[in-house]
């Protein structure tokens, strides 16, 4: 099983941006051990992030040839971005999605409270930092 990690704009500036809001931990820090963690579970992990949104919508087409699921945190894209909801809905049928965040979307500011991807994805998973990423592919895990 092979199960890639997407994460968005800004998502590279973790353990810089706001930590009170998403920890100390970078990016990098994060994703080996999320890569510990999937391979504990028997999955094949791979990891994205790109601050463009061609380039996500790119890898999101991509997802359907390449990976068994995909677990995105699309930063700020998730609150606007229909063209990225359009790739995810494309591939669907292939590669299913699993829409993570690491802080409560839903008790921060009103824009973020939106998901414009939500439909198009298996579970929106929130709020529990790192462990977002964990639920999802314990989730991917369990539906494959």
């Amino acid at each position: 099983m092979k199960i890639l990690i997407m994460n968005g704009p800004n998502l590279n500036m973790t353990g810089v941006r706001k930590k009170n809001v998403y920890g100390a931990e970078t990016l990098d820090d994060i994703n080996k051990e999320l890569k510990s963690y999937g391979e504990s579970k028997g999955a094949q992990m791979y990891f994205y992030q790109s601050n463009h949104e061609g380039a996500l919508i790119d890898a999101i087409h991509e997802s359907k040839d390449k990976f068994d699921g995909v677990v995105l945190n699309a930063g700020a894209y998730t609150h606007y971005s229909y063209a990225i909801r359009d790739a995810i809905e494309a591939v669907a049928d292939y590669t299913p999605f699993v829409e993570v965040h690491m802080s409560d979307i839903h008790k921060r500011e009103d824009f973020r409270k939106i998901s414009v991807i939500t439909d198009v994805c298996v579970k929106q998973i929130y709020g529990f930092g790192k462990d977002s990423y964990k639920m999802g592919i314990d989730l991917l895990c369990e539906i494959l």
